[in-house]
C-alpha cells in the first residue's frame, strides 16, 4: 500500500510538473493577440485551445470585423493567458515581382550634414546655434511652406543676415526655431546646413490590389541614406524600370540590381512608411489573384520568392522560411529566409539591393516580401508579413492618404 501511494505521490508530482511547464511555455510562447479567418477555429495545436466571448468592432478598413475577447486553456481546463481573436475576411491580390523606379519628393527638406561658415571674423555655426540637428525636417520659412530646398537657398541669401523663422518637424514633434544666417569668406550668406528634398531608386512591387486600384511595394520606407530616417512624402511617382544588369553578392558586399528608368509613369506615391510604399495603380494587373495569408498561417519549410533580375521579367525562385518572429514584433522583420534556388545563387549570390518588395509565396498564397538581405551572408535576408502589409495599407487608405495626395 505504502508503495502504491509512494507511486502515486510521484505521478501526480511528474503531472504537476509538466502541467506547469505547458502554461509556462504558453505564457512565453503563445502570442497576445491572432488573426482567422471567419467561421474557422483558433488552431494551437495539441494542448492548448481557446474559449470565445464574442463582440464586434468595426476595423480599420471601415468594414465590420469579429473581435474576440478570450483565454487559453491547456487541456482546456487550465487557464495560460488572456487572447484577442480578431476574424476576417480573406484578402486576395494579384502578386507581382516586376521592378519599378521610385521618384520621392519630401514634405520639406531633410537636414542632412552641419557644417560651420567661414566670415571675415572666423568660424561661427548658424545652424547649431538656431538649435538645428541632423534628421530635422524644415516644413516653413517664415511662415511660407518649403517645397524644395532651392526655396531654402534662396530665402538665405536673400536674408541679408536677418533671422529666419522655421518651422521643423523632430521625431514627430513641431518646432519653432530662429536662423541666422552669416556672411562667408567666400560671399553670400549661409546657413552651414545641407540638405535633401528628393530621392530615387529601384524596388520590386509586391502586389497590386485590384479592388482598391492600390499598390504596395519595398515592404519597407525609403529613408534618407545620410539620417537613416523615413523620407518624408510629399508626392512622387512610380515609374517603369528595366533591370540591364546586377552586381553580385557575396560575403560583406551586398550586391546591387542595375536598371534604368522609362518616363512612362505606372501610378502615384502615396505614403511612405516603415511597411513599404503605397501608391495608386494607374493601369489595371491583369493578373490573377492569389489569397494572402494570415500570420498563423506561415509555415517554416519550402516557400518560393517571385523577382526579376533580367530582361524575362518576374521569375519563381526556391527559398526556405528559417525562423518565424512572433506576432508582437511591429517591425518589418518578421521571418528570416533563406534562399536555395542554384540558378539565383549561381548568377545574383543570393539577395541583392533592389529585390526589396519581392513577393513570396506558400502553399499557393502570398505569405510576405523580402525586405533586408544579410550583409555577412547574402544568402539570407529578412522579409515582412503580407498580412501586415495589407494592414497598413488599409489604415492609410483612410487617414493618410488624403493627406498625402
Amino acid at each position: 500500500m505504502k508503495r502504491f501511494f509512494k507511486v502515486m505521490a510521484a505521478t501526480a508530482c511528474i503531472l504537476c510538473v509538466l502541467i506547469y511547464s505547458t502554461v509556462a511555455f504558453g505564457v512565453s510562447n503563445l502570442p497576445d493577440e491572432i488573426s482567422v479567418i471567419e467561421n474557422d477555429g483558433v488552431d494551437l495545436g495539441l494542448f492548448f485551445s481557446v474559449k470565445e466571448d464574442e463582440k464586434v468592432q468595426p476595423a480599420l478598413s471601415g468594414k465590420l470585423k469579429k473581435e474576440y475577447n478570450s483565454q487559453i486553456t491547456a487541456l482546456k481546463i487550465f487557464p495560460v493567458k488572456d487572447i484577442t481573436v480578431n476574424k476576417t475576411k480573406r484578402r486576395y491580390v494579384v502578386p507581382s515581382g516586376d521592378v519599378f523606379g521610385i521618384k520621392l519628393y519630401t514634405k520639406g527638406v531633410i537636414v542632412v550634414s552641419i557644417d560651420s561658415v567661414t566670415t571675415p571674423n572666423g568660424s561661427v555655426d548658424p545652424a547649431l546655434e538656431a538649435g538645428l540637428k541632423c534628421g530635422d525636417i524644415i516644413t516653413h520659412i517664415n511662415n511660407k511652406p518649403v517645397l524644395n530646398s532651392q526655396q531654402l537657398t534662396d530665402a538665405v541669401e536673400q536674408s541679408e543676415g536677418k533671422g529666419l523663422n522655421l518651422k521643423v518637424e523632430r521625431n514627430g514633434e513641431t518646432l519653432a526655431l530662429n536662423l541666422k544666417p552669416a556672411f562667408s569668406v567666400n560671399g553670400g550668406y549661409k546657413a552651414g546646413i545641407w540638405v535633401r528634398d528628393s530621392s530615387a531608386g529601384i524596388g520590386t512591387v509586391t502586389f497590386y490590389d485590384d479592388n482598391a486600384g492600390m499598390f504596395a511595394g519595398l515592404g519597407h520606407g525609403v529613408c534618407d541614406v545620410d539620417t537613416g530616417k523615413i523620407m518624408p512624402l510629399n508626392n512622387g511617382e512610380a515609374v517603369r524600370a528595366k533591370v540591364n544588369g546586377f552586381y553580385k553578392s557575396s560575403a560583406g558586399n551586398p550586391g546591387e540590381l542595375c536598371g534604368v528608368f522609362s518616363e512612362s509613369v505606372i501610378g502615384s506615391l502615396r505614403v511612405n512608411h516603415d511597411m513599404g510604399v503605397y501608391g495608386e495603380l494607374l493601369q489595371p494587373s491583369g493578373k490573377k489573384t492569389v489569397p494572402v495569408a494570415l500570420e498563423s498561417e506561415i509555415k517554416l519549410g519550402a516557400a518560393q520568392m517571385i523577382t526579376t533580375i533580367d530582361d524575362r521579367g518576374p521569375q519563381y525562385y526556391d527559398i526556405e522560411i528559417v525562423k518565424i518572429y512572433p506576432s508582437s514584433d511591429l517591425s518589418a522583420r518578421n521571418m528570416i529566409i533563406k534562399v536555395t534556388d542554384p540558378e539565383l545563387l549561381e548568377k545574383t549570390g543570393g539577395i541583392v539591393q533592389g529585390m526589396s518588395g519581392s513577393p513570396i509565396i506558400q502553399n499557393s498564397m502570398l505569405i510576405g516580401a523580402v525586405t533586408h538581405v544579410f550583409i555577412s551572408e547574402p544568402q539570407q535576408g529578412y522579409a515582412v508579413f503580407a498580412q501586415r502589409m495589407i494592414e497598413t495599407m488599409d489604415s492609410l487608405t483612410n487617414a493618410e492618404i488624403p493627406l498625402a495626395s
